[in-house]
Order: C-alpha cells, then structure tokens, then sequence
C-alpha cells in the first residue's frame, strides 16, 4: 500500500476514533493521559495499531527508550522525521537533585505536524513518566527530585514529516538566598571539613556585605526562628509542597516570624556572623535538610546557566544520505572523548537524522545510530566509480539485507555507479536511475 491509501485510511480511522471517544467518554478519570497515550489509544481503538504502520509506530516508541542517545546538558539539537520512516528518538542524559531541567521545542511546520515529548526518569531498569509537553505549549519545566538517569523521548504522528529544534537546559529550582546583583560568591560548599575535619560543611556559604537582605528561595511558611551555637541566629522555612526545609544561619537580624506565609523575595534576615562564624567575614550558611538528613543546596542555588552549544554543521544535510569520506568512528554521544560504537570504512553509506554542534546524529543502513563528526561525511552526489556486472545477473534490495524487498533484477552486462558501501552491500545506482543494493561478497 502506498503511501498516499495509508495516509486516506489513516484519517479515516482517526476520524472514526473521534467519534468513539464523544460517545464512551474518558477512560481514566484520575490521571490525565499524556498526548502521547491519547494518540496510542487512538491507533489502539480504531484497530489501526493492527497495520503494519500503527504497529511500527508503537515499537518504535518502546524501541527508542532502550537505545537512546548520550547527551550532556545544555542541549541543542536540529533534527527531522521523515514520514516514509517510521520512527523516534529518546535522549538520555544526568541530572541532579535540585536542579530545574527546561525543554523547549520548535517544529517545521508548525501546522499538520505533531511531534509528542515525554519526560522520563530511568530508575532500577524501570521507565516512570514524569512530565509532558502540552501540544498547544513549546516548552516545560521540572524539578529534579532525584538525581539519576532522565530519558526525553520524541516522536511524531504517522504520515507527517518535519524539522525540529529541541533544546534542553538546567538551573536552580529555588531563588538564589541573597539579595545582590554579585551572584558568584559561593566560596564553601556541602562536605567540606569542619573542626580538623571532625565534622562535615551541611550547607554552602554564601558571602556578602554585612547587613545585605536574605530573602525567602521559595513560597512557603517561617517554621522557626532562633539561636544556636554554630549558626547564631537562624530562620528555617518550609518550601510549599517540598519535603525539605531550608536554613538560613549566622544572620545579623533576624526578620521574618514563625508561622509567617512568605514569598520568593521576602526578607528573612540580614547577612552577618552571628554564631560560630563570629571570627569570618560576614555570610549566610544556607542549607537544606529533608527527612533523610542533609542534601547538598548547591544545585538548587546555583546561579551559573551555561549557554546552550551554537550548532555549527549544515542542517541542509538533514534527511539526506550520505557517506563517509575516511575511515572514522561513530560514538555513543556528541563528544570525542565519548564510547566508540563502531568503525566505519570510507565511503560507507549514512543517513543524516540531526544535528547538534559540529556532529551530526546518523543512522547506518542497518539501525545502528550513533554520532559522527559532520566534516568526515559528504553527498553522494558523485558515483565512487562505475562497474560492469559480471558471472551473473544481480537482485537489487531496497536494504543491504538479503531478506529485504527485492527492487529489480540488473541484467548481465550492465552498468551500474557504485555510491557507497554498507557491510557485504553496495549501494549502486544503475539505468533509469534504479537506486538499491547489491550483495558484493
């Protein structure tokens, strides 16, 4: 079936799908179904998943999440789907307790061309949903409570082709504890020796003039104020919906109240050295304390954003096939100090799926997808070289793969330009511009 029947049928059993879903009404009344889940229980309802498009479409899905591609944070990559593929990318990277990951995206064309994004985190094996992008919203934002693996999946509606520009971010989940305009004076951090190391920092300190403002990192509620040995006048709060508490010590004045509702801004104090900080200059310890103790308040305070990359190769290379132009390697993720995949050969042949940097995201013949520097790759415009076929007639695949669909027969005799090379394949191109396979050894 073509493509243009797979589309008809396709819109014909959504639209079917549609109109089931106005009579028998919602099926989960306590959770909300990502997009994602609404378009799978569409395909699911109108049977469509039993065709070979619906159902590539939903392995696809689970396939992606156990392959997924190494990034480092920040984040940018341009990419395409191609709706003669059926296809999605998930996107693996590190994120720590306290920090606020952001992803936004933008897509081309922004009508008739849906991409669904998922925020997961990878726990023990396990996948767990956390967050969606809306599809009527191009970005979200989400509080890291765990620091740990997180995946990002996206895939697009079937039939629909398109570009898209994703980037992912970090910053700190809670306002930076000090008024200033100096945000980079955080010269102590969690786990420093204490007392001839005795014992350990529980907190970072953050230095400024004395009697600077303090102010609440959060909306929340004053749950103590008062004075100790090693932190002199404190005041403790607790964030609204958190299950932590923040300290704020060695204040000069204490301002807020217990019991008192604050807001993000609102002056709880002022800086000094107050308690066993009485010999330093004058700064506010900050930390934070949850039922399992203390947790390092650096990455919910830190105040330094990095820049997201430029993206420095062609995305004209998009969609396109390509091949290698020496003997190189492709990796694991963007970096050259990355996991080597695998080696290729010169001229073996790629499809370029994205770009980010100066690597592109490629994907071999075989469905191997890795990253490869964009300077060892280029058209394959031109023919390697022409050869003659000889002994015997050859099948042309539309795969390097002996199993896949035969295209053509090439006569004994004929011409055929040699393109590229994928394991025991060739990629040839021969009269009528035919385009396929050859098995070569």
């Amino acid at each position: 079936m073509d493509i243009l029947k797979l589309k008809s049928l396709y819109i014909a059993l959504i639209c079917c799908s549609f109109l089931l879903s106005c009579k028998t009404g919602t099926l989960n009344l306590f959770k909300a179904a990502s997009p994602h889940e609404q378009y799978q229980r569409k395909l699911t309802t109108t049977g469509f998943d039993q065709t070979a498009a619906g159902s590539a479409w939903i392995n696809a899905s689970k396939a992606s999440l156990l392959r997924p591609s190494q990034i480092k944070l920040p984040f940018k990559e341009r990419g395409y789907f191609s709706a003669e593929n059926v296809t999605a990318i998930a996107y693996e990277f590190t994120a720590t307790k306290g920090q606020k990951i952001s992803i936004a995206i933008s897509q081309k064309p922004v009508e008739d061309f849906r991409i669904y994004v998922d925020l997961m985190f990878l726990e023990n094996q396990k996948i767990k949903s956390l967050a969606f992008l809306d599809t009527l919203k191009v970005g979200l934002e989400y509080e890291i409570d765990n620091t740990g693996k997180y995946l990002v999946r996206l895939q697009p509606e079937l039939l629909t082709s398109g570009e898209y520009l994703l980037e992912i971010n970090y910053g700190p989940s809670l306002e930076y504890p000090i008024k200033t305009t100096s945000r980079n004076n955080i010269q102590s951090f969690f786990g420093d020796g204490r007392d001839a190391n005795t014992r350990k920092h529980e907190g970072v300190d953050i230095f400024a003039a004395r009697l600077t403002p303090v102010i609440a990192s959060a909306n929340g509620i004053i749950t103590r104020v008062n004075e100790n040995n090693l932190g002199g006048k404190v005041v403790w709060m607790r964030p609204t919906g958190k299950n932590f508490t923040l300290y704020y010590a060695h204040l000069d004045k204490q301002i807020a109240v217990e019991g008192q509702q604050v807001v993000v801004g609102d002056t709880l104090g002022l800086v000094g050295n107050t308690g066993n900080a009485r010999t330093t200059a004058p700064h506010l310890h900050f930390g934070i304390y949850g039922s399992d103790g203390p947790v390092d308040p650096f990455p919910f305070v830190n105040p330094s954003i990095k820049q997201l990359p430029e993206i420095l190769a062609s995305a004209e290379n998009l969609n396109s096939t390509m091949r290698t132009n020496r003997t190189t390697d492709i990796y694991v993720s963007a970096e050259e100090v990355a996991t080597e995949m695998k080696s290729l050969i010169l001229n073996s042949i790629v499809k370029v799926q994205g770009v980010n940097k100066n690597w592109y995201r490629i994907e071999l013949p075989d469905g191997t997808s890795g990253y490869l520097q964009s300077n060892r790759l280029i058209p394959i415009t031109k023919p390697i070289k022409g050869i003659r076929i000889v002994a015997t007639e050859q099948m042309v695949f539309d795969k390097p793969d002996s199993t896949a669909a035969q295209k053509t027969l090439m006569p004994l005799n004929s011409t055929v330009q040699i393109l590229g090379y994928s394991g025991d394949y060739t990629l040839i191109k021969g009269s009528s511009d035919i385009l396929g396979w050859i098995k070569t050894r």
